[in-house]
């Protein structure tokens, strides 16, 4: 967290929180909400982003939130808190932090593809889909060697329906009120 985020939350300790404005897709990019009920748009300024990711965070009941100075504002989630996505130094989230030791991945019935790492459950980015099918299915790719735990183990996958993550995984996909 923002050094000056953390120096906001000391100053107004009681400010309300925001619950339906900021939501997190399925390709791990930040989406606002426009003045038209239940529209969203992408937020494009990199700044922003990154200072989103360097903020967002979950609290004991499993609700992700970005803490805007003394404000909580709760992400609506269309997966699951978490995006990973294949970068230059290996597996990482939608916020550039690394993934860590994976233990176990499942496929959903919408044809993605949930992992659970060190850092926690997350969607693979579905641009990363390709090679990573390649690695599962035994021909490899040097591109994810990421998806192998250890050299010359099998990747436990399972199948998981979409609609169960939530529950199974402990995080509030739509936190209100």
């Amino acid at each position: 967290m923002d050094e000056q985020v953390r120096r906001a939350l000391l100053r107004w300790p009681d400010v309300p929180a925001v619950y339906g404005w900021l939501r997190l897709d399925a390709r791990g990019d930040w989406r606002l909400r426009t003045g038209v009920e239940g529209c969203f748009e992408t937020i494009g300024n990199a700044t922003l982003r990154e200072f989103l990711a360097r903020n967002y965070e979950s609290d004991a009941r499993g609700r992700w939130y970005f803490q805007n100075g003394p404000q909580r504002v709760f992400v609506r989630l269309d997966c699951t808190p978490l995006v990973y996505r294949l970068g230059p130094g290996g597996l990482q989230d939608h916020c550039g932090r690394d993934a860590g030791a994976l233990s176990q991945g499942w496929l959903d019935d919408a044809g993605g593809l949930v992992l659970r790492a060190a850092r926690g459950v997350g969607l693979l980015d579905d641009r990363d889909l390709e090679a990573a099918s390649r690695t599962l299915l035994g021909g490899g790719d040097a591109g994810a060697p990421w998806l192998a735990p250890a050299p010359g183990v099998r990747f436990p996958l399972g199948s998981i329906r979409r609609a169960e993550l939530a529950a199974r995984f402990g995080f509030d996909p739509d936190p209100g009120p």
